[in-house]
């Protein structure tokens, strides 16, 4: 069974590393980033609505609301929106990377939200993500790939920290809803937001062939795979092999757009999975020691009584 769930997970980061190639060749069919983004949000809600219906996963609480529809602004029109501006800003590969700063941010967020401890693993893999990023931002750009300028860096930056909102919301919902349900009421919220940047115009079908696979493939299939996956992986497993998304989008870009880095770009690339990994182990460590420590003081409330 967990040969099962390494499959699923590894086939969502396959489909997930698909997102900046596929988005440049709708890129060069005229269709703009934004754009791109609000069809993909639209058509993977369909699908969504679509599986809830079916499933019967269609019901919130009223309460809980307001918190989707805020997770449908930042981690949809958020997410997809800065990942589409980074593709198109700097190329898929260095999107893909930055996008992976989510870890550090991750940390960072919730020492401030939950005031979770900054222990000497965390503060090392911040560091390293950090280090990471001044890597790449000042690492001369390889060949096919836009020149590495402040838009394709911060638009990188903002979809990791979009993307490190998963992790928050996610410790609020996962454990009330299916990730069909919040994407039910999520996704409509995100393309409220997107919708006033769309530019409405035809395109080649070149172009709604790739917002179809983004629909479909990166975002209806690779969340459902990687859900699927954790039914039978622990969370931290899971999240590692996730990693090899930046993988395959590197590969992919290389292939399809002839994408490199320079030397400096590509050891900045490797300390920020080097981040990810500490940062996602770190993490389980310090769970299973608060588990522990659960663990005992019930024991001893045990024995008192």
């Amino acid at each position: 069974m967990r040969l099962r769930g390494y499959l699923l997970v590894l086939a969502a980061a396959a489909q997930w590393g698909l997102i900046g190639p596929v988005a440049k060749v709708a890129f060069a069919a005229g269709m703009p980033p934004l754009t791109l983004a609000f069809w993909r949000v639209c058509l993977g809600w369909l699908l969504f609505a679509c599986l809830a219906v079916r499933r019967r996963e269609a019901t919130v609480r009223p309460a809980d609301l307001p918190m989707l529809l805020a997770f449908g602004v930042s981690g949809i029109a958020g997410l997809f929106g800065s990942l589409a501006l980074a593709v198109d800003a700097g190329g898929a590969a260095l999107a893909a990377v930055l996008l992976y700063t989510a870890p550090a941010w991750v940390a960072l967020l919730a020492r401030l939200f939950f005031r979770e401890p900054m222990g000497p693993g965390k503060l090392t893999a911040v560091a390293l993500t950090m280090l990471g990023v001044a890597g790449v931002s000042f690492g001369q750009g390889g060949t096919g790939a836009a020149a590495i300028g402040a838009p394709a860096i911060l638009y990188g930056l903002l979809s990791g920290l979009t993307y490190a909102l998963y992790y928050i919301f996610g410790k609020h919902f996962l454990t009330r809803y299916t990730t069909t349900t919040i994407f039910l009421y999520a996704m409509p919220a995100g393309a409220l937001v997107l919708a006033p940047f769309v530019a409405y115009q035809s395109y080649p079908w070149q172009a709604w062939l790739a917002v179809g696979v983004m629909a479909l493939v990166c975002t209806f299939g690779a969340y459902l795979a990687y859900y699927a996956g954790l039914k039978h992986l622990e969370a931290t497993r899971a999240a590692v092999v996730a990693t090899l998304e930046p993988v395959v989008a590197a590969v992919l870009a290389y292939v399809m757009w002839d994408e490199t880095f320079g030397p400096l770009g590509y050891c900045g690339s490797a300390l920020i999975l080097a981040g990810v990994l500490l940062a996602m182990f770190e993490g389980e460590r310090l769970s299973r020691a608060a588990s522990g420590l659960l663990g005992r003081k019930k024991a001893a409330r045990e024995t008192r009584s």
